[in-house]
């Protein structure tokens, strides 16, 4: 059985900063790369902290969270990844077990879960895995809301989002605005619909501002934003004002303007 020390060693930090983060100890001082390497440690290793140990025993409310993504997706693209970490957080605040299921267990075995008080479903799912999932209890979408409308949902508003970001720039006086962001795709369907671009080429569309060769899509991760990046300051004529999609997308832009000695913000606005 895994201890607190194995994980130490492997993460190559103190057995003390371990403990802090695994209860996650809001006055900790870390990385948070280093927070995302111990949890990660942790999950390889099955270690499970002595409050989740004695919550089984009692048999205390139980939820299951399904994450659409795979942990390699997740660490990819810390957007999940902090949805995931919040849930945690707030379920070990109040005692509560969380089992966690990623997209590569599939075929999902949701039958060896259905004694669980509830479930919050993470991510975007097909309507087949909506299906197999109705059999959950207590049942709660997150970051989608289902067609049906038979659950309930948490989701963020988009578009209020990007329009926000947009007269951001405007205010700062950019005409040319241009927008770098992702696709989620599903095995076997495709991608899937991706409100921030749409929200994005709706909005500049209403102001006369909208320039397809503005816009690049790739994957929510560094490495395509990177790309995505090199590939429009080769094509020249940049926007003065830009918005990434999430945070990696964001760190692979910072990456390559930084390469190329494109200044944010004197020279480029993000």
């Amino acid at each position: 059985m895994a201890t607190i020390s194995d994980i130490a060693k492997k993460a190559n930090v103190s057995i003390a900063t371990v403990s802090r983060v695994l209860n996650y100890d809001s006055t900790l001082a870390i990385s948070e790369e280093k927070r995302k390497l111990i949890l990660e440690v942790a999950a390889s290793l099955n270690y499970e902290t002595p409050r989740r140990k004695r919550m089984k025993k009692e048999r205390q409310l139980k939820i299951v969270l399904v994450n659409w993504c795979t942990a390699h997706q997740e660490v990819e693209d810390n957007y999940y990844l902090s949805m995931r970490l919040a849930v945690e957080r707030a379920c070990y605040e109040n005692d509560i077990e969380l089992v966690k299921v990623y997209r590569e267990d599939r075929p999902f075995d949701f039958q060896s879960f259905t004694e669980a008080g509830g479930a919050i479903a993470l991510g975007r799912f097909t309507e087949a895995d909506q299906k197999r999932m109705e059999d959950l209890k207590n049942l709660i979408y997150l970051d989608s809301s289902p067609a049906d409308g038979r659950h309930d949902a948490v989701v963020i508003d988009f578009e209020k989002a990007m329009r926000s970001a947009v007269d951001h720039l405007l205010e700062l006086g950019h005409k040319r605005i241009g927008y770098i962001g992702g696709r989620e795709y599903f095995e076997k369907v495709g991608a899937t619909k991706e409100i921030r671009a749409e929200s994005f080429r709706k909005y500049l569309t209403e102001l006369g501002l909208f320039d397809p060769d503005a816009v690049f899509i790739g994957t929510f991760t560094i490495q395509s934003g990177y790309q995505l990046m090199k590939k429009a300051i080769k094509k020249g004529n940049l926007p003065t004002g830009l918005i990434a999609a999430n945070d990696g997308i964001a760190m692979g832009v910072i990456r390559a303007c930084h390469e190329a000695g494109i200044k944010i913000p004197a020279e480029l606005s993000l």
